[in-house]
């Protein structure tokens, strides 16, 4: 076995040691610090959550390579520590002590991770990957120290309020896959709306038959209604049109109905949206007050919004949650993008002049929480960064993080012969669009600038702990 290496990561957290063990000891905190740039699958988790004797393997995923590790769970002590050690895997050693203890003014605290290694193939390993190996682990804990720390501070902001029970539908795209276990180790309950046969705690619907499973939607306190066909995955022809209109429009009226007949209809409903509604507008500045655009997309997404009236009449909050390009390296809109970039063959889609009004996926998850406990916010809230860029900005600033060149474009006239009246509208028209509403309200924005939204997502910063390597 080669020699072994220490790696500590050390940050400072806005809450009591006793509050930031049970944020990682509630059900999703492994996914909410799974980072985004590394495809990790759970394949089989046996045992309870972090405590003694559990035992997790997961599936990792680095471009067309896969490796799978297996941990337990070694130490467990409530408020203080605990510990997974690497029973098979990429390393020959890995030993993760996570530490927390309560220091500086009243309810703060320091969160410490200590990982000792050891490299594969002895002291050839650790010439040819020591260096690719600290830099890793330093990239992967600033990642997780800054989620851990932002997901408390949002948290905090309303402990003073009861926690909820929200159901989710879409909890399996890339909004919804983050909502969960952001609201779980929030110490939310979470009920997800499902097709097919329900597993214990979720709800079945059948949007498409007009079918739900009204019943299970009793005692809710608020829904975050985010399933649909997805808008940009191809050319919009006149089936994809029929099922982008069914499942957008008539699977909201389905859930609004459902919800409008419940005896006791929860307070607030979180409904996905797009801001599609605006249509392409050239350099005006839109806000939530803009009157809607024309085309197919504004047109399906008035009807979307529409589609909430019976929740309304019953009393409760809607808000509309109306989404920008939503950056995640995950997947979405970026996730296409990439391995173009990567390989160096990004650049501007036509002429480049286009605005594009985006938003992290960190901060569309805030805004969403957010919304769910301010009773001031209803109606239409626009999930965009305040700080838009023009399409050859936003390509520049790609290459730029990817230190790859962004010099080979898309003219417009291969964007309309590859997408049509979709790659029209959603890739070459120009929306300018500002978070009215937000701002007013004082959310505050975790990653307002592109760059460093774009660098947090795809793990090219080690801001946000310090290191120490031994």
């Amino acid at each position: 076995m080669g020699k072994s290496r220490v790696f500590e990561a050390r940050s400072p957290m806005p809450v009591s040691a006793e509050a930031l063990f049970a944020w990682h000891d509630r059900e999703g905190a492994f996914m909410r610090l799974a980072p985004p740039w590394e495809t990790v699958e759970v394949v089989e988790h046996q045992g309870e959550g972090i405590r003694e004797g559990a035992r997790v393997v997961v599936r990792l995923r680095l471009g067309p390579l896969s490796q799978t590790l297996t941990a337990r769970h070694t130490r467990y002590v409530p408020g203080a520590l605990f510990q997974d050690v690497q029973e098979a895997g990429p390393f020959s050693k890995w030993i993760h002590t996570h530490r927390m203890w309560d220091e500086g003014s009243a309810g703060t605290s320091l969160l410490e991770d200590e990982v000792e290694y050891v490299l594969p193939v002895g002291a050839l390993g650790q010439a040819a990957g020591g260096g690719y190996a600290r830099h890793r682990l330093e990239r992967m804990f600033a990642y997780r120290h800054t989620v851990t720390r932002e997901d408390l501070r949002r948290h905090q902001a309303f402990a003073s309020q009861p926690r909820l029970t929200v159901a989710v539908s879409g909890a399996s795209g890339l909004v919804g896959g983050a909502l969960v276990p952001f609201l779980t180790t929030g110490g939310h309950r979470v009920r997800r709306l499902v097709r097919g046969r329900p597993e214990a705690g979720d709800i079945a619907w059948a949007p498409g038959q007009g079918d739900m499973d009204v019943a299970a939607l009793e005692g809710l306190d608020a829904v975050v209604h985010l399933a649909g066909e997805p808008i940009a995955d191809g050319r919009w022809t006149p089936e994809r049109k029929a099922r982008i209109r069914a499942s957008r429009v008539e699977g909201t009226r389905v859930l609004c109905e459902s919800l409008a007949r419940l005896a006791r209809p929860p307070r607030v409903l979180v409904c996905a949206s797009a801001l599609g509604f605006y249509g392409a507008r050239g350099e005006e500045v839109l806000t939530e007050t803009s009157a809607p655009g024309q085309g197919f997309l504004a047109d399906i997404t008035r009807e979307w919004e529409e589609a909430t009236a019976p929740a309304e009449r019953a009393g409760i909050r809607v808000v509309h949650l109306r989404l920008g390009v939503v950056l995640s390296a995950r997947g979405g809109a970026l996730g296409k993008m990439l391995p173009a970039f990567l390989a160096g063959a990004g650049g501007r889609i036509g002429d480049g002049q286009q605005w594009l009004s985006w938003v992290c996926l960190e901060d569309v998850l805030g805004l969403v929480h957010f919304a769910l406990f301010t009773p001031d916010v209803r109606g239409a809230l626009n999930a965009v960064s305040p700080q838009p860029v023009r399409q050859a900005e936003f390509a520049r600033t790609l290459g730029h993080v990817l230190s790859r060149p962004a010099l080979v474009p898309l003219p417009a006239p291969a964007v309309r012969a590859l997408f049509g009246e979709m790659g029209d509208a959603m890739l070459l028209g120009s929306t300018r669009v500002h978070p009215e509403v937000a701002t007013r309200q004082g959310f505050p924005f975790l990653h307002p600038s592109l760059e460093q939204s774009l660098r947090f997502t795809l793990g090219r910063t080690t801001e946000g702990a310090r290191f120490r390597h031994a």
